[in-house]
């Protein structure tokens, strides 16, 4: 499949995983694609397999200077910015009780405020051409929530909530927004890309640490295929009215799922009550 249209994407954290499964299928398509990292080593091979498409940006979310040096040199180099795909981020496992601040604050650090500090950056220009789209990489867990992870959940759901947001300032625009969701995919996020508190509680062995224990033996033998993730978000840019936001994988959407009744039974269960609050 190959794009004639020359719209040029800029990829956060594509060293592993997703965001190289991103980067290399869009560049496979024909597009032109900054491709960004912490270090520019780790992704150097992506960028020698495509250059005359791909071009390497250094970038760690986290750091102001960075994210706008990164902007600005996209634009200095391809001239525009059509699609932002957020999809650094990290995981934290503990429960919440056990849970480091050092630590928290860091993910909130890379998973959200870095996600947000480069949208308003790029924003501007998005403004200028009246076009973009834009796409915020958060889980399953910005929808429904499990032991081990609140933390990394506040994140998830913060970016969920910020983007629902930002889509509803930006659509007379001309700007998209897209939320991806997915569930568990063989990437590094439950492996090395995920700390975990070094402190135990012993009362949350049956909730917290035993989510932990599950997360680490299943990593690399997770359901979701990054690849088959990547072409999905390739017919999401490619698709005239995109969607808020797309689950991925069968795990996702029996969640949302089963989210969706829960609230449900809650709002009828309680309707009365939560009705009866009016003067």
């Amino acid at each position: 499949m190959k794009n004639s249209n020359n719209k040029v994407w800029l990829i956060t954290g594509c060293s592993t995983g997703f965001g190289r499964a991103f980067a290399t299928a869009a560049l496979q398509a024909g597009y032109l694609v900054a491709v960004a990292s912490r270090k520019i080593s780790d992704i150097q091979d992506i960028v020698d397999s495509y250059p005359n498409n791909a071009f390497a940006v250094q970038l760690d979310v986290s750091n102001a200077d960075e994210i706008k040096a990164a902007v600005r040199v996209t634009l200095d180099h391809f001239g525009k910015i059509d699609v932002l795909l957020n999809n650094a981020g990290i995981g934290y496992f503990g429960a919440i009780e056990e849970s480091d601040d050092a630590e928290i604050r860091r993910m909130f650090e890379i998973n959200f405020f870095g996600l947000a500090n480069l949208i308003k950056e790029v924003l501007p220009h998005m403004r200028s051409q009246n076009s973009g789209h834009i796409i915020n990489v958060a889980s399953i867990g910005g929808l429904t929530s499990f032991p081990a992870l609140g933390y990394y959940h506040a994140t998830k759901y913060a970016v969920d909530g910020f983007s629902e947001s930002l889509s509803k300032e930006i659509a007379h625009l001309g700007i998209k927004v897209t939320i991806i969701a997915p569930g568990a995919f063989r990437t590094d996020w439950a492996g090395r890309s995920a700390n975990e508190t070094p402190g135990k509680i012993s009362d949350y062995t049956e909730t917290a640490e035993a989510t932990k224990v599950w997360l680490r033996n299943k990593d690399g033998n997770q359901p979701g295929n990054p690849l088959k993730a990547a072409e999905a978000v390739i017919k999401v840019v490619e698709s005239p009215n995109p969607p808020l936001r797309l689950l991925l994988g069968h795990d996702a959407m029996e969640a949302a799922r089963a989210k969706v009744v829960l609230l449900n039974k809650d709002f009828d269960e309680w309707e009365s009550t939560s009705l009866n609050v009016n003067f």
